[in-house]
């Protein structure tokens, strides 16, 4: 077999730094499906087989998967040379492995007797459900029956005390990597509902406990693995994770109609593989700890909420509301009681309310109305008991909608959760909120509606509050709360936006505010919307930064509404307005300085601060007694702050007109350059009160607020404040230029500056 040995430059086998496909070792076509895996699983086979010398007393067993005969195009080995006391093991190892090792492959394996390998799955889960997928290869075929055996019997008869370690353990995994289902870029293989899980399931169902392998979950887990190996081979190495740049190549490979087409597909088999893992962890649950049982043997039932009732740990109906004809709003009821109590809805109970329960006539019973809105303010409740109604289609007789939206990716890289996700964090998110506002029950339905235009053509949020108005009307709101509904999606991302990249010092901004909130009680519910909402985004969408200056905005705008006037713009701090100049404070993420009156302060502290590896969030300058202030909000560009005694004594000496300093501001910023999406500038003529605003849009990189800056004020702009708005890989960077700027020609010369400089 060594012709099928890579070989390196020189000749010799190669040092098995590279990742190899299997198929260039043993012959076997790469190909996608379970012929190909079982094609390569038989090669390997032979080709292993070919190394173990015959001999009584040793054995060689694969597990993982080529025990499971389901080898990945670019995939590992996992082997176990399995011996009983013979001499000579450990040479025999090196003998056996060095050639995997030669062709390159990727190579997990032990050397252990049948007592040592028992001993080991006592000790650790893992191990032991690695061993329920071992399977002979070559030598003493009798050692290996031993231990194929001895560990299935042992699993069997361990597993209900086995399970709660490896439920913590995969608990863990789960937090680490997060959910397939919603996530746009998950692993296929560590996610909860990946291909790890269908080997816990396949645990499970050995240990007699639950039939967790139906045929559902078997397709779910056969075309997870097609993925997997159409990933391998668009990608070239072994990788589990679907990234957004393989996307489309692993659908062409799949026949899918797209990428799109293919996350959703990963995430119904991704659904299917967690429900039945969930259903096998109660049945596990069960038989472990037991229930409580009355008189008669039978596990008690109680009253949990009209026509609900707890038996044996999970949620079913009561025998009257089975009996009699149930009224349109059960499904709604049963998953309210199952997201306030925590309790899993029965399987049966599930499937009876899909059958029998009738259509919601338009408008909604009260009733309903009112189980939606404790559903979706039941907190940590709400996403699994959701998620088992949308398994069974629940869901879809509530919200037409639903169908479009559901495993709808977002295409954006601040969002972590597909579209339907989202949705549901959002409402889970708001109702941590619900205290601090007037009507809590519009706040959840707002937040659970907030992004239901995306997918539609257009903007989401002006195409979606008509949308999110008809769903309230059809739950039954009255037409004002209906239009309030809309108006809250129309206007979801009006805060964050305004405090990012407009001057909340401005009058206009402030006016321009309140005009389109109205009144305190929609303020208050934007308020809290924009924060569940970034909470349900992602990290990247929330910042300390932004926090702050949404809080101001709020404060702002309320003080306007309710008393009419509005608030006059913060005074100067006095440390910068007195004593001998230059002065510069540094306190947190605040950077001030005072020097001077004099064009160009502006860029010059901009560059400064580029200099030193710190992004400029906002800028404010402004004139007062002769002097040229200028405060910064920044950030570390790089996680690391610098130190502030070389900050400050480098803004000092270039406010001062160092020229050293400049030229190495200029070389920096220089050396930043770099490619980008083409940018774009926005001009908005009414925005402000005595000056105009200039909007860029480009690509981020280091300096580029330097050299906007400095490219502005040599063509005669002067900058009354900036403010700095990244969006991934985007910025939205909005300058207020002093005057009125009325020329085009004037504008275009300015424009085509501020171009040239990005």
């Amino acid at each position: 077999m060594t012709s099928l040995i890579r070989k390196n430059a020189s000749g010799r086998p190669g040092d098995g730094g590279a990742e190899l496909l299997i198929n260039e070792v043993v012959g076997v076509p790469a190909g996608i499906g379970e012929a190909a895996r079982a094609a390569r699983a038989a090669a390997f086979d032979s080709w292993l087989g070919a190394l173990l010398p015959e001999q009584d007393g040793i054995a060689l067993i694969a597990v993982g998967g080529l025990g499971r005969r389901q080898c990945a195009p670019y995939g590992d080995l996992d082997l176990v040379l399995l011996h009983a006391g013979v001499p000579g093991t450990d040479e025999l190892a090196a003998k056996l492995w060095y050639p995997i090792w030669d062709a390159g492959l990727r190579l997990d394996h032990s050397v252990r007797t049948v007592a040592e390998a028992l001993s080991v799955a006592q000790d650790d889960v893992k191990v032991a459900l690695g061993l329920l997928d071992a399977r002979y290869l070559a030598g003493d075929r009798t050692l290996a029956d031993q231990l194929i055996r001895t560990a299935t019997d042992h699993w069997r008869r361990t597993a209900v005390r086995q399970l709660p370690g490896l439920r913590e353990i995969t608990t863990a995994r789960w937090a680490a990597h997060g959910e397939l289902a919603f996530l746009l870029e998950g692993d296929l293989k560590e996610a909860a509902g990946g291909l790890r899980d269908v080997g816990i399931l396949r645990a499970i169902a050995t240990a007699g406990i639950t039939d967790a392998l139906r045929p559902a979950v078997r397709a779910a887990h056969l075309r997870l693995l097609d993925t997997r190996d159409a990933l391998h081979q668009q990608v070239g190495r072994r990788v589990d994770r679907l990234v957004a740049q393989e996307r489309d190549g692993v659908a062409e490979l799949l026949a899918a109609d797209d990428g799109d087409a293919l996350l959703r597909r990963v995430a119904g088999d991704a659904r299917t593989v967690s429900h039945a893992l969930d259903d096998a962890w109660r049945a596990a649950d069960r038989l472990r700890s037991g229930r409580r049982r009355g008189a008669d043997g039978r596990p008690l039932r109680r009253p949990v909420a009209r026509d609900v009732v707890e038996h044996d740990g999970e949620l079913v109906l009561a025998r009257t509301a089975i009996g009699a004809r149930p009224d349109p709003s059960l499904s709604l009821r049963v998953a309210a009681a199952a997201a306030a109590t925590r309790l899993p809805i029965a399987r049966a109970t599930c499937e009876w309310l899909a059958a029998y329960c009738p259509p919601l006539p338009a408008p909604w019973p009260p009733a309903a109305r009112a189980a939606l809105i404790t559903l979706l303010g039941a907190g940590p409740g709400l996403v699994p008991a959701w998620e088992t109604c949308d398994r069974y289609g629940l869901i879809d007789g509530w919200l037409p909608e639903w169908t479009r939206l559901r495993s709808l990716p977002q295409h954006n890289p601040v969002h972590r959760f597909t579209l339907d996700r989202h949705l549901v964090q959002t409402a889970y998110e708001a109702s941590r909120h619900t205290r601090e506002v007037d009507r809590p029950d519009l706040l959840l339905l707002g937040a659970f509606l907030h992004d239901i235009g995306k997918g539609l053509p257009g903007d989401h949020s002006t195409v979606g509050a008509p949308v999110a108005e008809a769903v309230a009307t059809r739950i039954g709101l009255p037409d004002s709360e209906a239009a309030l509904i809309g108006a809250l999606v129309r206007r979801h991302l009006l805060l964050p936006d305004v405090a990012t990249r407009r001057d909340l010092a401005d009058p206009k901004t402030i006016a321009d505010v309140a005009d389109q909130v109205g009144d305190t009680t929609t303020l208050d519910l934007l308020h809290a919307l924009v924060r569940a909402d970034a909470a349900a985004t992602g990290p990247a969408a929330w910042s300390d930064w932004k926090g702050r200056l949404v809080a101001e905005l709020v404060a702002r705008v309320r003080t306007a509404l309710d008393t009419g006037v509005l608030p006059a713009p913060p005074a100067p701090d006095p440390a910068l307005v007195a004593g001998p100049l230059p002065v510069v404070h540094l306190t947190g993420d605040r950077v001030a300085v005072a020097a001077a009156d004099r064009r160009g302060l502006l860029a010059t502290v901009a560059g400064c601060l580029a200099l030193h590896r710190l992004e400029v969030l906002s800028a404010d300058a402004s004139t007062v007694d002769g002097r040229a202030l200028v405060e910064c909000r920044v950030q570390p560009r790089y996680g690391l702050a610098p130190d502030p005694i070389a900050l400050s004594a480098d803004l000092r000496r270039a406010v001062a007109g160092d020229v050293s300093v400049t030229q190495r501001l200029r070389g920096r910023a220089l050396a930043a350059r770099g490619e980008g999406a083409a940018p774009r500038v926005v001009w908005h003529r009414e925005a402000a009160t005595d000056a105009v605003l200039l909007e860029l849009r480009a690509a981020d990189a280091a300096g580029l607020l330097y050299r906007v800056t400095c490219a502005l004020d040599e063509a005669g702009a002067q900058v009354r404040a900036a403010r700095i708005s990244t969006l991934g890989a985007d910025v939205v960077d909005a300058f207020y230029l002093v005057g009125g700027w009325p020329d085009d020609a004037e504008r275009a010369r300015l424009e085509s500056a501020v171009l040239a400089a990005v």
